[in-house]
């Protein structure tokens, strides 16, 4: 409650009895924050900082009639804010009426507020499209916080408190992946900013934009070794392919152009440093924002003529031509398509790019390799030339290097990374796609191998069904749980998967439609997938291909449990995700791989909670799963529900 007259707002800081005499109290007026004391029965109200460190002298007390700091012990008197003997480093008062229903403190109306150097960084990064901010508010970065919530006032960005700056990192990676734009994690100096180490490192290996914004100490005491000082720009090493100290002199706009500039064209991680003062330092008179215009050219790169030629003859001289696509494809599938069917090739996709073709697709054969389809390693083992597009070629892919390959990708280091290939083509995959099916459309040599793939699906499923009546006593198989997964999940959902067994189970038997998949790919880190639901979440709130699409995620209890407390990010933010949790009480692909490596298993077994009533708990609909048989309806219960659900599947560890 308030009221003003002539330049002072009145605020009822206290109830008539609400402060015992010989007490004191921090009471919040407005934007202010005061010290009230009650001595001898009088009220005062003095600035609630100590002049020496900012001590809080609201949470101090009065002893012999003074009042005390509770940082280093200073008084001050409560009236007059002057400390004894008369010195000069006296404390703010602010005036003080008792009134009939309160104690009311009189503040001046606040001046205009000053724009300062964040803003100007926070209006860039809303100009270059910077949507969304993943991040935890605290000391060291309140300045460029309070500039971002000057911008999600205005509705230029949206802002995600989350539980764990981890979970913030990956949100963003995740948000990067689906729709190539930088999302923003935000943290403080020392531990906030290692702890979005690993989620930037899921991005910069998986190539996703990322801006990271850092808080820091104050230039003034960065060195020596002050509380929260850490060398960021040592500790984000190579994780950050462009890093950056926000400076007092420096051209604060144009910092965030080239920080943004480059996480986009790069597909990687920039990250901006701020020390504490130099976020409120106001900013020049007429400080404009930047922005992209004149900052970014179209990356629809023309592969060399040479490479198309050899490309072209070598196709010509195929019968039984595979594509392969991996997640550098994932924007480029048009083209793709559309060069398959012209050819009657096969597409395989590696893990990270499943779901980039149809597994109802006539030519579709699912995933390749150890996570993947016998369909695809068979036409893969049959195939006479492979044309591989946005590959790493990485062991986890499967592609074998024994067959002649042509391999086309828009980062000419890709190209021939780990082996030679016969043809390397170094062009934007969708311009490259177009310009082979131009040049190859009198040549109509091809196996039509669509009759060999239906024949192949229908071995494929003949097998998992027989797999579905598989029990030991020990919980619902994989074959079972992912089957009632495809039946019941949308068509159109993204699938933010973990790490482990649940990953593998979900390669080789959840059928895609026209799912858009996210998975942590070549850094495999567990816990990714909440976090990045969140993610994905935040780019279904946007217009465009996601808007208003059912995110769900999937992961086994190792991997929720890392970043269990997200769900209440999810329930805070009213977020629509459904989390499939495979709960088997271990690290099941440990305790596989310490088998397979003839160790003992040792300490991969789980002590778990009901993970169904502590969704409960968190606010989120919660359901707990043990037979195969109700599956289905409990996952369209989670899925219908308009908001963060929980499906805890108790489930074998070894029927995978």
């Amino acid at each position: 409650m308030a009221d003003s007259a002539e330049g002072v707002v009145w605020y009822k800081a206290l109830g008539l009895e609400e402060l015992p005499e010989g007490r004191v109290k921090p009471v919040t007026c407005g934007l202010h924050t005061v010290c009230i004391s009650r001595v001898d029965g009088n009220y005062s109200a003095l600035d609630n900082k100590c002049p020496h460190q900012g001590g809080p002298l609201g949470e101090g007390s009065i002893e012999n009639g003074w009042l005390r700091c509770p940082w280093h012990g200073w008084d001050f008197d409560p009236v007059t804010g002057k400390p004894p003997g008369g010195y000069d480093d006296g404390v703010a008062t602010y005036p003080v009426e008792v009134r009939e229903d309160g104690v009311y403190v009189g503040i001046e109306q606040d001046a205009p507020p000053v724009r300062t150097v964040s803003d100007v960084m926070a209006e860039t990064l809303v100009a270059w499209g910077v949507r969304q901010v993943f991040g935890m508010v605290g000391h060291s970065n309140l300045g460029l916080a309070e500039a971002l919530r000057r911008q999600a006032e205005d509705e230029g960005l949206t802002y995600y408190g989350i539980r764990h700056e981890g979970a913030a990192s990956f949100a963003c990676s995740a948000y990067g992946k689906l729709t190539g734009r930088p999302a923003a994690c935000l943290s403080i100096a020392g531990p906030g900013a290692t702890n979005l180490l690993t989620g930037l490192w899921d991005a910069n290996v998986d190539r996703s934009p990322v801006l990271a914004l850092t808080g820091q100490v104050d230039t003034q005491v960065l060195g020596p070794g002050a509380f929260q000082e850490v060398d960021l720009v040592a500790a984000f090493g190579k994780v950050a392919q462009w890093s950056q100290t926000v400076l007092p002199g420096s051209r604060h706009a144009e910092l965030v152009n080239l920080a943004t500039k480059s996480a986009i064209l790069n597909r990687g991680v920039s990250h901006l440093i701020f020390p504490d003062e130099v976020q409120t330092q106001p900013a020049a008179d007429r400080a404009k924002a930047g922005g992209p215009t004149g900052r970014l050219t179209p990356r629809e790169i023309t592969p060399p003529a040479e490479s198309v030629d050899a490309a072209v003859h070598r196709l010509e001289a195929s019968r039984r031509p595979v594509i392969i696509v991996g997640h550098g494809a994932r924007f480029h599938m048009d083209g793709v398509l559309a060069l398959a069917e012209h050819l009657n090739a096969p597409i395989l996709t590696t893990f990270k790019g499943k779901g980039l073709v149809s597994d109802r697709h006539p030519l579709g054969c699912g995933v390749l390799g150890r996570s993947g389809t016998p369909i695809a390693s068979w036409f893969m083992n049959e195939s006479d030339v492979l044309l591989v597009f946005g590959a790493s070629f990485s062991n986890h892919t499967g592609i074998t290097p024994k067959k002649p390959i042509i391999q086309v990708d828009f980062d000419a280091m890709a190209l021939g990374k780990f082996h030679a290939v016969e043809v390397p083509v170094w062009g934007e995959i969708g311009v490259t796609a177009g310009i082979l099916l131009e040049k190859l459309r009198n040549h109509g040599g091809t196996v039509d191998q669509r009759p060999e793939i239906a024949e192949r699906w229908k071995i494929w499923r003949q097998e998992k069904e027989r797999r579905l009546g598989d029990d030991r006593g020990h919980g619902v198989n994989s074959a079972s749980i992912f089957a009632a997964l495809t039946r019941r999940v949308p068509d159109d959902a993204i699938l933010a998967v973990d790490v482990g067994n649940n990953t593998y189970s979900f390669g080789r038997y959840f059928e895609c439609t026209a799912q858009a998949v996210l998975m942590s790919g070549y850094l495999g880190s567990i816990g990714y997938g909440l976090p990045a639901a969140l993610g994905a979440w935040a780019a279904t709130q946007e217009d465009g291909p996601y808007r208003g699409r059912k995110v769900v995620s999937i992961s086994g209890d190792g991997g929720f449990g890392q970043y269990m407390g997200e769900l209440l990010t999810a329930v805070k933010y009213e977020m629509d995700v459904t989390h499939v949790l495979l709960n088997n009480s271990e690290l099941g692909k440990i305790s596989k791989e310490q088998r397979a490596g003839d160790w003992q298993v040792w300490q991969t077994s789980l002590h778990n909670p009901n993970f169904a009533e502590y969704a409960t708990l968190c606010g989120a609909h919660g359901e707990r799963v043990i037979a195969a048989s109700d599956l289905d309806d409990a996952l369209a219960r989670a899925l219908d529900h308009p908001g963060p659900a929980l499906v805890e599947i108790v489930s074998d560890a070894e029927l995978i």
